[in-house]
C-alpha cells in the first residue's frame, strides 16, 4: 500500500483542483494536489513538500478532512486529505496541466481520479449547501 496525502485548499466558496499530466497515469484526470509520502516524513511534511514541488507555493497542513483506501489495477493507496491553506506564493502550473477553483456544486462537470470520488462525495455532503 502506497501512503499519499493531498491537501483541500479554500478560496472563498471554491476549492483548488488539478488536472493530471496527460502522460502520467490517470493522464487529464482530475485530483487534489498532493503525492507520495517519502521514507521518514510525516503526512504534514510530504503535503508542504509536495505543494512546493508542485505549485511552488509554501501550504500550511491545518486537519485531517478524510482518509480512503483505494485500489487500482497497478496500485493501492491511502489517501489522506487534509485541510490546508496557502501561506505563501501563487499556484503555478508546474507539475499539472491545469489548475481550477471550483464549487462543490461544479463537482460534477469534471473527470476525477477515482480514488477521489469518495471524498468528492463527502465535500458535496459536507459544504454542498
Amino acid at each position: 500500500m502506497v501512503e499519499v496525502v493531498a491537501a483541500l485548499i479554500w478560496k472563498e466558496n471554491t476549492f483548488m483542483i488539478c488536472q493530471r499530466p496527460a502522460h502520467k497515469a490517470r493522464g487529464l484526470l482530475w485530483e487534489f494536489v498532493g503525492g507520495k509520502v517519502e521514507k521518514g516524513e510525516t503526512g504534514e511534511e510530504a503535503l508542504v513538500r509536495e505543494c512546493k514541488e508542485e505549485l511552488d507555493c509554501f501550504v500550511r497542513p491545518l486537519s485531517l478532512y478524510t482518509e480512503v483506501v483505494h485500489e487500482y489495477p497497478d496500485i493501492t493507496v491511502r489517501l489522506r486529505l487534509y485541510h490546508a491553506r496557502i501561506e505563501e506564493g501563487e499556484p503555478k502550473k508546474i507539475e499539472h496541466n491545469d489548475i481550477r477553483w471550483i464549487a462543490p456544486s461544479e463537482i460534477g462537470k469534471y473527470d476525477f481520479c477515482p480514488a477521489d470520488v469518495e471524498i468528492l462525495a463527502k465535500i458535496q455532503a459536507d459544504f454542498g449547501r
